[in-house]
């Protein structure tokens, strides 16, 4: 006989193919393109972006490749605005929905004035940490439930290479990335057994309307080709990356193939594989082992 007094180890899920995304900042730029290449997939999307007008054409342009397109006009900042959102999202297909979200992409982002953080200004400093940090936590706090509800899901931030470095300007968007980092490492810890995959993809620097404003990029005349991040979050939606699950990625060193065969070589480093960590400052500093062994 069973022995009943022994506790019952919880059977990890693994989330099935994604058949719907959600996509914040739909509207232009990478979002845009994140959108169009999921629908090229035969994904059905949820654009979500604050200009309505715009996102009308996305979402044109995703029926016209033959997939369902949901127009959600909203502010990621907002609470009530993002919840409305999402529960229009994950309505029946009979109630105008898409009958759920399999595939979150938090894409909406903002950047603050190239200037050091004693120059910067308060309120827009605030608004970008409002944008890049609260807006990703409203869309997970309301599209993860859910998805653990169904058995898991996915979930990809747009990061960035603030989120791995310290910058001497653009203080709220370099905190605000490094945030980001760190929260979806807890959301991956937190539901991993219950079939949640978490991504931080930074998409490299891409020609978008945001980056021409940017007088770091005034003179660049190479840019990572959005493909690239398109390609990878294709891969993400399909389980092809599922191990990576709580990394870092960057598409200008990653592709789906080389990171299926880093993870070959990274079985005893998972638990820090990839992810945001303190250095100790000398191979004898006695902080060392909590520092990169947690």
């Amino acid at each position: 006989m069973a022995d009943s007094s022994r506790p019952v180890e919880p059977v990890e899920t693994t989330p099935p193919p994604a058949r719907t995304a959600l996509v914040t900042g739909a509207s232009r730029g990478i979002g845009r393109e994140v959108a169009l290449g999921l629908a090229r997939a035969g994904l059905d999307v949820a654009l979500v972006a604050r200009d309505a007008g715009r996102l009308a054409e996305v979402a044109r342009e995703v029926r016209d490749l033959g997939r369902s397109a949901l127009e959600l006009p909203a502010d990621v900042t907002d609470t009530a605005a993002v919840g409305a959102a999402v529960h229009a999202a994950e309505a029946s297909r009979s109630d105008g929905g898409l009958g759920s979200v399999d595939l979150l992409v938090n894409n909406a982002g903002r950047i603050d004035a190239e200037v050091p953080l004693w120059e910067a200004d308060p309120d827009e400093w605030w608004s970008v940490l409002e944008t890049n940090v609260r807006g990703p936590f409203l869309l997970a706090r309301h599209v993860v439930p859910g998805m653990l509800a169904r058995g898991g899901g996915r979930v990809v931030d747009l990061a960035s290479g603030a989120s791995t470095h310290e910058m001497v300007a653009s203080s709220a968007y370099n905190a605000s990335k490094t945030a980001l980092l760190r929260l979806g490492a807890g959301l991956h810890a937190a539901g991993h057994a219950r079939g949640l995959r978490v991504f931080e993809l930074s998409p490299g620097t891409v020609a978008t309307e945001m980056t021409a404003g940017m007088p770091m990029h005034a003179e660049r005349t190479e840019w990572t080709p959005v493909e690239r991040t398109v390609d990878m979050v294709v891969a993400i939606a399909s389980g092809d990356l599922d191990a990576c699950s709580g990394w870092y990625l960057r598409v200008t060193h990653d592709t789906p193939a080389s990171l299926r065969a880093l993870v070959a070589t990274a079985e005893g480093r998972r638990g820090m594989a990839r992810h945001l960590r303190v250095l100790p400052a000398a191979a004898g500093d006695p902080l060392g082992p909590d520092l990169t062994g947690r």
